[in-house]
């Protein structure tokens, strides 16, 4: 697959998707999420993929959302030119909404403001660099801010979403006061950060794809569903991707491994 706006790398198993308009802070326009629609699509069907880095190309922003330069046209996302077709640019630019079950890593450095969101409300593993800052500058410019904020939820205790929201352009979320909230699980040095997200994805790369999406499945539809229900529709999927004898891994080795290495995370 070619691409405008974005560029796409594979290998070891791992799709690098590497966000490509630095000139104008790698924010969105309706090219981009096209090309995003048609990439998420294209990797929930490639078996040679088993996980995703996201990250987005050297600058000052791994993404300050919409191009407010652009503008934004429904007929960008919308199927025809009723309004009640159109759908939020974040239906088609993350995985999750796409129903791509590959996991992702996301690889955020510099700032990360608006409809970075987007793609950060839907990565399964979030680390940054020390120069990251996060911030929603949507009241700030009269707008309200609905969708990411509510999509930060299920990463973010409400109070500092709510904040992030109300305060918009006069305060940002530091790297480490992101990692204190959940938001990221990791902070590195700028020079460390691809290099870290790629060890990342090629550990998950390498264990059996049947769990590794199967897990994410069942964890990101649980988001949508009362207790109960969430645990039942999870059985389903731990007899479908865990049956007995037909593993993608000889379980027996594994256990028998008592030389084998792990990763202490502090």
């Amino acid at each position: 697959m070619t691409f405008e706006t974005i560029e796409l790398e594979i290998a070891e198993r791992v799709a690098t998707v590497t966000i490509n308009r630095p000139e104008q802070s790698n924010s969105f326009n309706g090219t981009m999420v096209r090309e995003f629609r048609d990439l998420w699509s294209a990797l929930a069907r490639d078996s040679a993929v088993n996980c995703c880095v996201l990250r987005a190309a050297p600058g000052r922003a791994f993404s300050t959302g919409m191009d407010v330069k652009q503008g934004w046209k429904p007929e960008d996302t919308a199927t025809n030119d009723n309004v009640w077709n159109d759908m939020h640019p974040g239906q088609w630019l993350g995985p999750k909404s796409m129903q791509c079950w590959k996991p992702v890593v996301c690889a955020v450095h510099g700032m990360a403001a608006g409809g970075a969101f987007y793609w950060i409300n839907e990565a399964d593993i979030v680390i940054c660099s020390e120069d990251a800052t996060f911030f929603d500058p949507h009241v700030t410019y009269g707008m309200t801010s609905a969708l990411e904020p509510i999509g930060m939820m299920s990463r973010m205790p409400l109070g500092d979403v709510l904040r992030m929201v109300l305060l918009g352009n006069h305060e940002r979320v530091s790297a480490y006061a992101a990692l204190r909230m959940a938001l990221v699980s990791e902070v590195v040095p700028p020079g460390d950060l691809w290099a870290r997200a790629g060890e990342l994805a090629r550990i998950i790369a390498g264990q059996p794809p049947a769990a590794t999406e199967g897990s994410v499945k069942a964890i990101w539809q649980a988001l949508d569903m009362p207790r109960s229900v969430a645990l039942a529709n999870g059985m389903k999927y731990c007899q479908l991707g865990n049956p007995v004898g037909t593993a993608q891994v000889d379980r027996g080795a594994i256990m028998a491994d008592k030389a084998r290495r792990f990763a202490l995370r502090d």
